[in-house]
């Protein structure tokens, strides 16, 4: 061999030498590049090992993927957001709980054969039983700070709008989703119209299943801010259920001695519960501090009886329902007496409007009057066609619609605009019932009117509002409705409770709405 071709085979051998350095260290880069990006790389090689021409193509390492503790981004965003205690019990550790020996603990069992539990534990269901009973403190942050948890959501993936398992775990922090301050999945509205004709209806186990009343229900109603169902009627009991469509647990019993229950509400802002009886006086219970306040009869006037009241929506007044046309003003704040209001007829029926600065009422002469409560005067009244006799008002969440119900079994659907400027014909008149209208009542949407007389058997009626027809499914011969005393839709649509006279509370799921 010359000496050219044996110079030739050196420059050949050394150029495919640093060519394999060349894709060696190119391959390095790689791997880092993906460990940075993926996780834990091992690369097998070393940096200072001569590769073998033979096998300069072949690079030699493994990528491992499996994250190690820096896999979970999520968990460790999330680590970073649970802020550590200022301080510890001890004792709270080591004590032990028996929440089945005591009544009134047995609420916070998970599972029916549970007994004892830890004292963190305890301490930690009676936290979570407060909120659901009461309203957050969300409204104490500061501005910052929601903005800081908003945008680290979103920086998750969290706060999309198609991310619904993400959306729902952290919904109380997310402004932009009508939520409450117990979860994020319990006031969500639909934003679909609603279909007319058929709905979809399912039955679920009674609200009041773990404790049906002896007596006639005379209120149902659930709480705005959580999934709390009251009931309330002649057998002297006040009761709250959680409602979850499979369980709906009982949480509380309150029993009024002597005070057979006419009627209960919620106070809108979710502190307090109103009782009423064929009375003088009323009853305040307080969810909060769990104590009933026996009320004073009103100064303001004299009346047998306080068994019918709305409150407001601004959670500021009670309007009582007297004798002789009269409706009296009852400050919610101080409990006292602020004024009178005067109808030419008899009052049967009110009902608060414009979150609370505007009252309507109706009785006896057929008539609807408009009140202005800041003035405390009459601005409108018009007649109620081919109404001899009011029994039943009710106004939708926006104040623009009005329905009225008669002792004929007539309800007139009016527009509220319309019929204060001096329209005289209703929107729409319902006639599927022959019986006195007790119940009206709008769902959350204003798609759906329930119209009820506790007058004849299964006397329930559910109105499609937008095409002003009625459902023609539901309910059926054989719905076990029975003679209905009241009825309520949940806050966002997807439960609807039914009182009857049996002591039950039907529960139906509306499955147009994807949450309660």
């Amino acid at each position: 061999m010359s000496d050219k071709e044996e110079e030739k085979g050196k420059r050949k051998r050394k150029k495919e030498n640093l060519s394999a350095k060349a894709l060696k260290k190119q391959a390095k880069k790689a791997a880092e590049l993906e460990s940075l990006l993926f996780g834990k790389t091992t690369i097998t090689d070393s940096d200072h090992e001569e590769t073998d021409p033979n096998g300069a193509g072949e690079i030699q390492f493994v990528v491992d993927r499996s994250g190690g503790d820096s896999g979970d981004i999520f968990a460790a965003a999330k680590e970073e957001r649970i802020k550590k205690p200022v301080w510890e019990d001890d004792e709270e550790a080591k004590a032990v709980i028996n929440i089945n020996a005591v009544s009134r603990l047995r609420k916070l069992r998970k599972e029916q054969e549970e007994e004892k539990i830890s004292g963190e534990a305890y301490v930690s269901r009676l936290r979570a039983q407060h909120q659901v009973l009461s309203k957050g403190t969300s409204w104490a942050e500061l501005p910052s700070e929601k903005k800081a948890k908003k945008q680290e959501l979103l920086g998750l993936g969290l706060g999309s709008d198609s991310d619904t398992e993400g959306a729902e775990g952290d919904g109380e922090l997310l402004e932009d989703e009508p939520t409450t301050v117990t979860g994020g999945d319990l006031v969500v509205k639909s934003k679909t119209r609603l279909p007319h004709g058929l709905i979809e209806i399912t039955r679920m186990r009674d609200g009041n299943s773990e404790e049906p009343s002896s007596a006639v229900i005379q209120s149902v109603q659930f709480h705005r801010n959580a999934q709390i169902l009251l009931t309330a009627g002649f057998d002297k009991r006040l009761r709250l259920f959680q409602i979850d469509g499979k369980r709906n647990p009982k949480l509380q019993s309150i029993f009024l001695e002597d005070f057979p229950i006419h009627k209960a509400s919620f106070v809108p802002d979710g502190s307090k519960v109103v009782c009423s009886s064929r009375k003088k006086h009323y009853m305040v219970y307080d969810l909060e501090g769990g104590r009933v306040q026996r009320m004073d009869p009103l100064l303001g006037r004299q009346e047998r009886s306080l068994e019918n009241f709305e409150v407001s929506q601004d959670s500021k007044q009670i309007a009582f329902l007297g004798e002789d046309g009269y409706i009296m003003l009852c400050s919610l704040l101080t409990k006292q007496w602020v004024a009178n209001l005067k109808m030419n007829g008899s009052v049967r029926c009110v009902s608060f409007a414009e979150d609370g600065t505007k009252l309507i009422s109706s009785g006896g002469d057929g008539q609807i009057y408009h009140w202005d409560l800041r003035t405390r005067r009459c601005y409108h009244r018009g007649t109620d066609e081919g109404c001899i006799k009011s029994t039943s008002l009710a106004v939708s969440s926006d104040s623009k619609l009005l329905a009225a119900g008669s002792g004929s079994g007539v309800v007139n659907l009016y527009n509220r605009e319309a019929f204060i400027g001096g329209a005289t014909r209703p929107e729409k008149s319902f006639m599927n019932l022959v019986t006195t209208i007790d119940s009206l009542k709008f769902n959350c949407d204003s798609q759906i009117l329930a119209i009820a007389s506790r007058m004849k058997k299964n006397a329930l009626k559910l109105v499609h509002l937008p095409s002003h027809t009625v459902f023609s499914n539901w309910p059926t011969q054989k719905t076990p409705i029975q003679y209905v005393h009241s009825l309520d839709f949940s806050p966002g649509g997807g439960y609807m409770a039914v009182g009857n006279a049996a002591g039950n509370v039907l529960l139906y799921r509306l499955r147009h709405y994807d949450n309660a």
